[in-house]
């Protein structure tokens, strides 16, 4: 019988795992074939390995500069998140002012407005102030939307450290600051990796702010590069799909060396240490 039910859950994942592994490998496939083998049978594996339809995406198309402005948008944009999350999840969980709690809540219910609902008026609001198709707008853009969700994460994180190692800090003469740099950002280094992995990756496969703040080619991140070439090269699939495949391996790479982080970083704050 308990065999029966180890069947019963390991069928139904591994058909979840064999779907959600069939895309990529599939995409690799087609990355690898010319043009030819592609019309002839799309759905054969290829019969060598054809590693210029990616050097061409990487080169020709532009996909270079594209994984170049993700590095660069992601790298300011985690790092403002990290740095403004913390202190705020800080003073939120271990400085308690008027207010607190309001703003708590406010930080939670912002987690649940899709940016659909806010596009149109941080469109205008960027246009006004000239941060359109800039750097700057799109991190500000992807600072303003994943705040709420790094602020909520360390904030409930920093409420599950012992509150007597904060007054003893305190009594040391360690000022709000210094207990801060001192002795919050060295215990919640954890945290802070889990909840930077998640704005990474949130950051890296977003394309509807990137292609709202950046209108122009040159500006482009990866994802919205890889979306534009499903227009440009619908006669050039495998150049299309090496291009897909540019933009997954990053991510892919990340959930394979840091799942456990990942999942801390779902899970953080949620027990008591």
């Amino acid at each position: 019988m308990r065999r029966l039910g180890k069947w019963v859950v390991a069928v139904p994942m591994a058909i979840l795992a064999l779907a959600t592994i069939y895309p990529l490998i599939f995409t690799a496939n087609v990355a690898m074939k010319t043009r030819r083998e592609y019309v002839l049978d799309r759905f054969s594996l290829t019969d060598s390995l054809h590693w210029d339809n990616i050097a061409t995406a990487w080169n020709s198309v532009g996909m270079a500069r594209y994984f170049a402005n993700s590095l660069f948008v992601v790298a300011a944009s985690v790092f403002l998140l990290l740095w403004l999350g913390s202190m705020a999840g800080f003073a939120l969980s271990r400085l308690p002012f008027r207010g607190s709690k309001a703003l708590f809540i406010g930080c939670l219910a912002a987690l649940f407005i899709p940016f659909q609902v806010i596009m149109v008026p941080l469109s205008r609001v960027m246009a006004d102030t000239g941060l359109i198709d800039t750097y700057p707008g799109l991190i500000l853009a992807y600072v303003a939307q994943f705040l709420p969700f790094t602020v909520f994460l360390m904030t409930s994180y920093y409420r599950s450290v012992p509150r007597e190692i904060v007054d003893a800090a305190r009594i040391d003469g360690n000022t709000v600051y210094g207990v801060y740099r001192r002795i919050m950002v060295p215990i919640g280094r954890p945290a802070l990796l889990s909840v930077g992995i998640l704005d990474a990756l949130f950051c890296w496969n977003d394309v509807l702010i990137a292609l709202l703040m950046m209108p122009s080619a040159d500006h482009r991140t990866l994802m919205v590069g890889v979306t534009s070439l499903r227009g440009q090269y619908t006669d050039n699939i495998p150049t299309f799909a090496s291009g897909v495949l540019i933009a997954a391996v990053p991510v892919l790479l990340v959930y394979l060396f840091l799942q456990r982080q990942i999942a801390d970083g779902v899970t953080a704050g949620s027990t008591k240490g």
